[in-house]
C-alpha cells in the first residue's frame, strides 16, 4: 500500500506542503488540507483517499483564488464563479469553494447588492433603472434587486435627478435653453430615470439668458450655420436655411431676425 515517506514545506509558499509517496513526489497540499486529513510521515493512503485529498486541495486553491479576487472590492456570487471557471477550475470545485466563501461570510449577494445601490446612487447619481440593470448584470436575483433598491427612496431619486440637471445647466451656459433641456432629458434617460421623473425635473428647472448672453449665443450658432450652408446656397435660400437651423436650436425669432439682417447688410456692403 502507498506510504507517505516525506512531507516538506515549500520554499516559495510556506502554506503549501509537498507530499512524497514511496520516496517519490506525489502531490502538494495546502496547510489546511494537511491538517484536515492529518497527513503524517508513515501514513498509508489508498487511491481513493489520495483522490479525495487532491480534490479537497483543489477546493482550497479555488477558495484562496477567490479571496484574492475579493480583496480588491466586493463581488457578486456570479462574478466569483465566472472568475474561477476562467481559471480552469471544474464546476464542482467552484461550487464547493463558493459554499465555503458564503459560509465564512466572504460572499453575500444581499450585502453586495445594498453596497452597489449605495455607491451608484451616491457617487454616480444613477437612477433606479440603471442601478437595477447593474444588479442584473452582476447576476443578482430579481427579489434581491427589488429589496436592495428599496433604500433608494423617491426623494433621493429626485434629488439626484435635479443635481444632474443643475450640472448640465452649468456646463452648457453657452447653449440655448431648449438645447440645454434636451441635454438634461438625454442625460437623465441615460442615467436610468423614468419618463415621469424627467418630466418633473424639466418642469421644475428654470434656464434664463440675459440680452448679452442671447447675443453671443445667436452669433455663435448663426455663424456656424452660415458657414455650413454658404457653400451650397446663396442669397434668400442661404438665409432661409440658416434661419431654420437656428430656430431648430431654440433661438428666438427676434434674435434670428437680427442676425439675418446683419448678414443681409454685410452682403449689401460687399
Amino acid at each position: 500500500m502507498p506510504l507517505i515517506t516525506k512531507i516538506s514545506q515549500q520554499k516559495r509558499d510556506s502554506e503549501r506542503y509537498n507530499i512524497f509517496i514511496d520516496e517519490q513526489y506525489a502531490f502538494s497540499v495546502h496547510e489546511s488540507v494537511l491538517v484536515k486529513f492529518e497527513l503524517t510521515k508513515g501514513m498509508t493512503l489508498d487511491d481513493w483517499e489520495t483522490d479525495e485529498i487532491v480534490y479537497a486541495d483543489q477546493i482550497e486553491k479555488a477558495f484562496n483564488r477567490a479571496l484574492h479576487f475579493l480583496s480588491f472590492r466586493m463581488r457578486s456570487e456570479m462574478e466569483v464563479k465566472k472568475k474561477l471557471l476562467e481559471k480552469d477550475y471544474g464546476e464542482a470545485i467552484v461550487l464547493e469553494a463558493i459554499v465555503k466563501l458564503k459560509r465564512l461570510g466572504f460572499l453575500n449577494d444581499e450585502a453586495f447588492s445594498e453596497a452597489l445601490v449605495r455607491t451608484e446612487k451616491n457617487s454616480s447619481l444613477k437612477g433606479p433603472r440603471a442601478i437595477q440593470q447593474s444588479l442584473y448584470k452582476k447576476g443578482i436575483p430579481k427579489e434581491l434587486q427589488t429589496q436592495a433598491l428599496e433604500e433608494y427612496t423617491m426623494e433621493d431619486q429626485m434629488d439626484n435627478a435635479l443635481k444632474l440637471a443643475e450640472k448640465t445647466i452649468r456646463s452648457n451656459s453657452q447653449q440655448p435653453p431648449a438645447q440645454v433641456k434636451q441635454k438634461i432629458q438625454n442625460t437623465l434617460a441615460r442615467k436610468g430615470f423614468s419618463f415621469e421623473q424627467i418630466k418633473q425635473v424639466l418642469n421644475s428647472v428654470t434656464i434664463e439668458r440675459d440680452e448679452d448672453e442671447w447675443t453671443e449665443i445667436t452669433q455663435n450658432f448663426g455663424e456656424k450655420a452660415w458657414r455650413r450652408y454658404q457653400s451650397k446656397y446663396s442669397g434668400a435660400d442661404l438665409r432661409q436655411r440658416v434661419k431654420q437651423s437656428m430656430y431648430q436650436k431654440g433661438i428666438p425669432l427676434a434674435q434670428i431676425d437680427l442676425f439675418i439682417e446683419q448678414k443681409r447688410n454685410e452682403e449689401d456692403g460687399d
